[in-house]
């Protein structure tokens, strides 16, 4: 094999966080479904749970995670333009948006897609079919899916998805969908004329479900020219940014942060921060009471669940009950790591620009032990 393969799926939020990559980097790659028999035969074995995105490298090796299948080609020096900025304001930056827009983001992407049967399902119902079994005669597929989409939309309730929710969740949303067309109206990328890993973050929110979806990407088209654009940039072998005339293919001088992107990390703090502090006091309470996990523990214990628990905050006036999942650690730990590493100096002009976008907490909300990965499974460290 000469190619790389990559297992995912074009509606699958994860995937497209990779896929991007892939196709900014030029790698050679082709995509398989996990619907395809060496999936089973390959890859089951070697990362013992079904799950996508994996990448299988032209050696044999099996990758799993956004994150990790990006780093695979990051830490061997095989990007034609690295995913993290050198400068310490955009690397923390851009390391805050790859969880938001992986994770925070994740209510508004799960509302879009499962409560919008009228226009969103029969779209919905074929594509989940189609790439799980696509072998498989079309109305053996639905027949089949029909029967599934009950957990999937109870995965929706589990990320605090509910009724009484909902008017706040499409609130926020719609204020952010502004935001961020007024920064991609300004800026190519995230922070200039390249992607960076805060880029691969928000693409698998805003693609899959959010820009792909009937409803929501109707919705986006009329609301967020802009931001739809810089979603078909995302999945362009090219910069695909000829509308800024002569835009480099840079990053933006002087570790700029601009007043677009700054009203975004206030968004993040606004929108996400809560959830980020009942997930910690949530798990250092779990953490407390589970004194005894060994080193290496797989999160989730063996059935290798997401959710470790439930925790509840209060955002915009309502009571959210949500999945605690530590994987956001890994995130979260990834955004510190990268702080704690800074000089003085760096460390000053970061914080300085933290406290104003109100997110100087981002550095203190910590598991009290590490989320790892080994073997393709997260893992409690230490």
């Amino acid at each position: 094999m000469t190619k790389f393969r990559f297992y995912g799926m074009p509606h699958s939020l994860y995937s497209g966080k990779a896929r991007s990559y892939l196709i900014k980097q030029h790698v050679d790659f082709e995509e398989m479904t996990p619907g395809h028999p060496r999936y089973g035969e390959k890859v089951m074995p070697a990362i013992q749970r079904w799950i996508i995105p994996v990448l299988e490298t032209p050696d044999g090796e099996i990758v799993q995670d956004g994150t990790d299948i990006i780093d695979w080609f990051e830490k061997r020096g095989l990007a034609r333009h690295s995913a993290y900025p050198e400068s310490p304001r955009q690397r923390i930056t851009s390391l805050i948006f790859e969880m938001f827009g992986g994770e925070g983001m994740v209510r508004p992407a799960m509302h879009y897609r499962w409560n919008f049967d009228e226009t969103n399902l029969d779209f919905i119902e074929d594509q989940f079919g189609l790439f799980a079994m696509p072998s498989a005669p079309r109305e053996k597929r639905l027949e089949i899916i029909r029967k599934s989409t009950g957990r999937m939309r109870a995965a929706a309730v589990m990320f605090g998805v509910v009724p009484e929710t909902i008017p706040v969740i499409e609130e926020a949303y719609e204020e952010l969908l502004g935001e961020l067309n007024a920064h991609f109206a300004e800026t190519p990328y995230l922070l200039g004329g390249t992607p960076t890993i805060g880029d691969y973050g928000l693409i698998a929110s805003l693609f899959a479900h959010l820009g792909r979806d009937p409803y929501p990407a109707q919705m986006m088209k009329r609301r967020a020219p802009a931001l739809f654009r810089w979603t078909e940039r995302m999945n362009a072998w090219g910069t695909d940014m000829s509308e800024f005339l002569d835009y480099p293919e840079t990053l933006l001088p002087g570790d700029d942060i601009p007043a677009t992107l700054k009203t975004l990390l206030k968004r993040v703090a606004s929108d996400y921060l809560p959830e980020i502090r009942a997930f910690t006091a949530f798990t250092n309470d779990w953490l407390a009471e589970n004194p005894d996990l060994p080193a290496d523990a797989p999160v989730g214990g063996e059935k290798l669940v997401r959710a470790i628990g439930k925790c509840t905050f209060e955002w915009r006036g309502k009571t959210f009950d949500v999945g605690v999942m530590p994987y956001r650690f890994y995130l979260l730990q990834r955004i510190q790591d990268a702080f704690d590493a800074l000089g003085e100096e760096d460390r000053k002009s970061v914080g300085a620009l933290l406290e104003e976008t109100d997110l100087s907490d981002i550095m203190t909300l910590r598991s009290a032990r590490r989320v790892g990965r080994k073997n393709n499974i997260e893992v409690w460290e230490g």
